[in-house]
């Protein structure tokens, strides 16, 4: 009956406390793909994405009913950082479809405008007028909005009257922008206003990444924090505690309390208790996560890296590694000899034939990149040569006085050579290992697609290597080598390609940076780097989001210098949020269902070197 009463309760009072309009409802996902490209038409940071904000804990005033359903505590504010535009999930505030979606393209014209805040209140006027006088065919919509949003607030007389004068000055300045110079001071915040933009949360762990690495760095004595890898989720606001000086506190209690009767009393369960722990249920309910800059525990003598296998289990090692810069977009400059790359050899995979469920794909594939084979053209009237030309010597003795001193009368074979060279670079993280079905990984598709891809190449005669990568943060960049340039493709290249197994994390600049160094060495006319990838560039440390993004981008742009044409081969849902800005919008292309891209990889290279 309390269960039942509890139920009815709740419906009745969420009933009355909400504001939204769930038929009018958009969604961020449906949207997401067109608004990155409006955000960066107008101006928008190029290396910014679109991402889902994360609800903020409000301090507003709130009715009584709202207070007593527990309700409107939160909501998702629009907001960015250097890393991306956050914008909402779900728009429902609005009691039209058309106007929510239109709320969405505006947030993202405003995020162009403002990329950094002083003053909330001003500077979203200034924003604002700044958007009409440059795009006067907005200025209509954004009327319909601003009547719309207003509509939607708290009548003036229904506020307590400490709180009338700064609402009514919210929207005058909703309504005409650059009208009201002062927001009029009052307890808490303002009830939140969906056309504008809000400053950064005060604590947000992307923000702080940075300056944390540099605090640690210049001091040898201090351990530096990890998080987690980030996730294609919204995220939390995140403060870090300093716990080097705390010592373990005391703990008070009586001893009496330890002794007392207990009474087993027989209780009937309505349901099984969940043993199992909801992490990501307890993080969602946090509304920020606290992380410690330094975790120590009193007797640790000894410190192990759970992440690195043992000497005796891992690959070996060639050589002690390879020194590569890396690109600071927050500094502006090249950090010399900031990544160590280290080239890696699968000494123990076993030499192992074509897989027989490949077989047949292979030979099709043999047969179409047979054609491709170079063919030899005879070259006629030639000054040196294999054979006599005897059309040319008649053509000479058949006219009067004719001398064949000086003639051209040789045949001459020439080879028509397609003079290529291609570098495929796999992604071998930890992403790699997520189920496609249930029966096959990403990498099982990745490791079927380069056999195939190398089965047609090497029938093509065309040169190729292949490597994959993972990385550790930027001491630890793995460069598996399965095939370099000078080998020849047989049964062993076959087996380190299908011994590959997902690695770590994915530090694409400096991949990308040593593949440039390794085609450059080759003495064709036509270089092509093929990089098959499933997500953004990401590490364990500062090197995620934005950070990842521009360093990747500066590789590439190295590596076009060189006179080396990059492609991306990716089944990331999100990469048109940031693969054109990386690659260009002919530089990738976008393969939906994974388990096509053994066939897709060696037709995709067939249309490539037609313009490579």
């Amino acid at each position: 009956m309390e269960e039942f009463i509890g139920e009815v309760w709740h419906k009745y009072i969420s009933t009355k406390v909400s504001t939204g309009f769930a038929e009018a409802a958009v969604e961020l996902v449906d949207f997401q793909s067109q608004l990155s490209t409006y955000f960066h038409c107008l101006g928008g940071a190029p290396g910014k994405v679109v991402e889902a904000a994360e609800p903020r804990l409000l301090n507003n005033h709130r009715p009584l009913l709202q207070r007593i359903a527990g309700s409107h505590r939160r909501a998702a504010l629009c907001w960015q950082d250097q890393r991306s535009l956050r914008l909402p999930p779900i728009i429902d505030y609005l009691p039209e479809k058309e106007l929510n979606e239109a709320l969405y393209f505006w947030l993202a014209a405003l995020g162009a405008k403002l990329p950094k805040m002083k003053h909330w209140f001003v500077d979203n006027q200034l924003a604002t007028l700044s958007i009409l006088k440059s795009y006067p065919g907005l200025k209509l919509g954004y009327e319909k909005l601003a009547k719309a949003v207003v509509a939607q607030r708290p009548l003036i007389e229904h506020l307590p009257q400490k709180f009338q004068n700064r609402e009514l000055a919210i929207q005058q300045a909703i309504l005409k922008p650059g009208s009201v110079e002062c927001l009029p001071l009052a307890s808490g915040e303002p009830l939140f206003v969906p056309l504008w933009l809000y400053p950064a949360p005060l604590f947000d762990v992307a923000n702080n990444q940075a300056q944390d690495d540099e605090e640690q760095g210049a001091s040898s004595k201090k351990e530096k924090a990890e998080t987690a890898e980030a996730l294609d989720t919204p995220r939390k606001s995140a403060e870090r505690f300093d716990d080097e000086k705390q010592s373990d506190g005391l703990l008070v209690f009586k001893l009496e309390a330890l002794f007392s009767w207990a009474e087993q009393v027989d209780m009937d369960r309505s349901q099984q208790e969940d043993l199992d722990q909801d992490l990501q249920g307890a993080a969602d309910d946090l509304d920020v996560i606290t992380l410690s800059r330094k975790r120590k525990a009193g007797s640790a003598k000894v410190k192990f890296d759970m992440d690195l296998p043992a000497p005796f289990t891992d690959d070996l090692y060639l050589g002690d590694g390879i020194k590569l810069p890396e690109w600071n977009y927050n500094k502006s400059q090249m950090l010399k000899d900031f990544c160590l790359l280290q080239p890696m050899l699968n000494d123990e995979a076993m030499p192992q034939s074509l897989p027989d469920n490949l077989k047949k794909q292979a030979n099709a594939l043999k047969r179409q990149f047979n054609l491709l084979r170079p063919l030899s053209a005879l070259q006629r009237r030639q000054p040196f040569g294999d054979e006599i030309d005897l059309d040319a010597w008649l053509d000479i003795k058949a006219q009067p006085n004719a001398s064949v001193e000086g003639e051209n009368l040789y045949l001459s074979k020439k080879q028509n050579e397609r003079d290529l060279s291609t570098l495929v670079l796999a992604d071998l993280s930890m992403s790699t290992d997520s189920g496609v079905t249930t029966e096959q990984r990403v990498v099982d598709v990745i490791r079927d697609s380069l056999l195939l891809f190398s089965e047609a190449l090497s029938a093509g005669d065309d040169p190729f290597a292949i490597y994959g990568f993972s990385s550790i943060k930027n001491k630890q960049i793995r460069f598996q080598l399965l095939k370099n340039f000078a080998e020849i493709y047989s049964d062993e290249t076959r087996g380190r390609i299908q011994a590959i197994e997902p690695g770590f994390y994915t530090r694409m600049g400096a991949a990308i940076r040593q593949s440039t160094s390794v085609l450059k060495l080759q003495k064709t006319q036509q270089k092509l780097l093929l990089i098959i990838s499933d997500g953004k560039p990401n590490d364990i440390d500062h090197y995620e989001g934005r950070y990842g993004i521009e360093d990747t981008r500066q590789a590439i742009l190295e590596a076009k210098r060189q006179g080396i044409q990059p492609f991306c081969i990716t089944i990331d849902s999100q990469a048109n949020d940031y693969l054109p800005y990386l690659f260009g919008d002919q530089g990738f292309a976008l393969v939906r269902h994974i388990q096509q891209l053994p066939k897709l990889l060696p037709k995709l290279y067939l249309n490539l070197t037609q313009w490579v």
